[in-house]
């Protein structure tokens, strides 16, 4: 009976919002610029090694993570979602709603049918945009009456008004086919600008970033019936600079204004409190809220399917597909380490155009593998690599990104933050950060990345971006990378052996291709695939299943070079003494 009136009330509260309720915003290779899918503007700039300009930029200061975020979020309280027909005349769409205010950008996609993406210069359009939409009629079924932006254009009269129309253009929502991408690569010039080809393919578009954060605005505005000053941020590969099309939309409940003290008066006797229910635990407070949120969702969320509450995970969620844009969205809250995680990826992705270009590829070539998997088990995650990419390039002399205590030095007072009694301190002024003189090219990075994990001491060694140096593994766990905030834990602890095996022996097979390649000993023509490309192919994983591992790539061709050496010397020792043997009493 509680959980019905409680529905009933908040069917109430949706259906006769309070005026404002939910739409405030809370306050080198060959050298080549890369966007990052993040800022307002529609890019925090990547900056090659050896020029270019930052276009995320406050006059003459790159703009931090969280001001990118603020920016977003503010854009999606004025964008609006709406299922529109295939055949449409964009021109006269665009004229019916610039009666309701000024239109700054708008495009269009396809999933579950043809969807525009509109953002107003102002909320207020938004507000007489909605006074004049009507509710759904529907004959069998019963509309439940939420408002949201999220809407549906018909014709008057399809057969005379589509007609003449040609289908809108629409912009893609999904990564290209590995197939494609190989031929792609093997137009670029060189390997580094295949990296950076494969990236641009890849990354995600300023459109599908757009889109993200409207969902997140669209969940927070079911969110705010019950927690008026909430916020909803997407964080994870969808901020990081590191995702891909396609991927999942993790979006994090924040109620930290709802806990926030206002300004206490200086004079009078007294203060006031709200009276809260209260829970033995903060877990338990997530559970409760989540529960209340994830019913909400699939009870008025328009588009939200296949909701599922995973409350007893270590992280509780609410997992659910949106179908007007596709994602499959995990919303969590009091998963503020996560949030650092996030920014501290981007501040990485930010400071050299190599760094993603290596992560994107290495990614890729691993998922095309099976190294990586969509679904859990004992498989190296997407997050492990970008931490083995990362280490990686802090290893390079001179190191191309810092180590976490490096940027834990850089910080000021605002950037202190200690989570649950994680220590997540770190500059986030990109302008602190002193730019890398390291010029390697992406060639050699990637070829170099291959050789230095396919001969990694992994039995004896554990990977840790915070000191940037390997360190002895506190357990015996196949593969070791520290968590960079929660340090107790190894974010890879779910991997076995036979999975880190196939990654090393992968790792040993691709650093040996790369090599004949730049020897010039390859056996590919002009016609087929070269470089990044050669490496995504099924024979490379083929030639490892048929026992063609090969082994310490270094090591190896330095041996070689001695055996030829010693016979070359045996062979004219022979020759000196008359074809006798001799031995040299001395030892070294």
């Amino acid at each position: 009976m509680a959980s019905r009136m409680g529905l009933l009330l908040l069917w109430c509260r949706l259906r006769f919002p309070v005026p404002g309720a939910g739409r405030t915003c809370r306050p080198p290779g060959r050298p080549r610029l890369s966007q990052v899918r993040l800022s307002s503007t529609g890019a925090a700039a990547q900056e090659a090694p050896g020029g270019g300009e930052a276009d995320s930029k406050v006059g003459t200061r790159k703009k931090t993570f969280p001001e990118v975020q603020a920016e977003r979020l503010e854009q999606a309280q004025r964008t609006v979602l709406i299922n529109c027909p295939a055949k449409i005349s964009e021109k006269k769409f665009l004229k019916y709603l610039s009666h309701h205010g000024k239109i700054n950008s708008h495009y269009f996609y396809e999933s579950y049918g043809t969807y525009a993406v509109v953002e107003f210069s102002e909320k207020d359009s938004i507000a007489s945009l909605q006074d004049v939409t009507r509710t759904p009629g529907v004959e069998e079924e019963c509309a439940v009456p939420f408002k949201s932006r999220l809407f549906t254009l018909t014709l008057k009269n399809p057969s005379t008004q589509a007609a003449d129309q040609a289908p809108v253009h629409c912009h893609k929502q999904s990564a290209i086919l590995v197939s494609d991408l190989v031929q792609k690569l093997c137009s670029a010039d060189s390997v580094s600008n295949q990296l950076y080809t494969l990236m641009d393919e890849y990354q995600l578009t300023e459109e599908n970033t757009k889109l993200r954060f409207l969902v997140c605005s669209l969940i927070q505005e079911i969110a705010c019936a019950y927690f008026p000053e909430c916020t909803v941020k997407p964080f994870g590969s969808s901020v990081n600079t590191f995702g891909k099309l396609g991927c999942d939309l993790d979006m994090f409940l924040d109620l930290d204004e709802i806990g926030r003290s206002p300004t206490r008066a200086k004079t009078g006797p007294f203060y006031m409190e709200y009276q809260m229910k209260r829970v033995p635990s903060q877990r338990i407070a997530s559970q409760r809220i989540l529960s209340v949120i994830g019913d909400c969702i699939d009870n008025f969320g328009p588009g939200c399917v296949g909701v599922q509450k995973i409350l007893n995970a270590r992280c509780p969620l609410v997992r659910f597909s949106h179908q007007p844009t596709g994602f499959q969205c995990d919303l969590t809250t009091n998963n503020r380490v996560a949030m650092r995680s996030s920014e501290l990826l981007y501040i990485y992705g930010s400071l050299d155009s190599r760094v993603r270009a290596l992560v994107f590829s290495v990614r890729c070539w691993a998922r095309v593998h099976g190294i990586t998997s969509t679904i859990p088990g004992p498989w190296i995650t997407n997050f492990s690599l970008t931490m083995m990419a990362l280490f990686f390039l802090q290893k390079r002399t001179p190191p191309i990104i810092p180590t976490l205590d490096q940027l834990k030095d850089l910080a000021d007072a605002e950037d202190k933050h200690v989570v649950e009694g994680h220590d997540c301190t770190f500059a986030s002024n990109l302008n602190k950060i002193k730019p890398t003189e390291n010029t390697e090219t992406l060639d050699v990075l990637l070829s170099d990345f291959f050789e230095y994990f396919g001969n990694f001491a992994f039995k004896k060694n554990s990977i840790n971006i915070r000191k940037g140096k390997e360190q002895n593994k506190p357990e015996p766990s196949p593969l070791y990378i520290q968590n960079p905030f929660e340090q107790a834990l190894n974010i890879s602890k779910n991997v076995n052996q036979s999975q880190l095996d196939r990654f090393v022996a992968l790792a040993r097979e691709c650093a040996w291709i790369l090599q004949q390649e730049d020897k010039g000993n390859s056996s590919l023509s002009n016609s087929q695939p070269w470089g990044l490309a050669a490496l995504l192919l099924p024979s490379v994983a083929s030639n490892c299943v048929k026992g063609k591992k090969r082994k310490r790539v270094q090591a190896s061709e330095r041996i070689k070079s001695l055996l030829d050496s010693l016979k070359i010397n045996n062979a004219n020792s022979l020759v000196n003494n008359g074809g006798k043997r001799t031995f040299s009493s001395q030892t070294r």
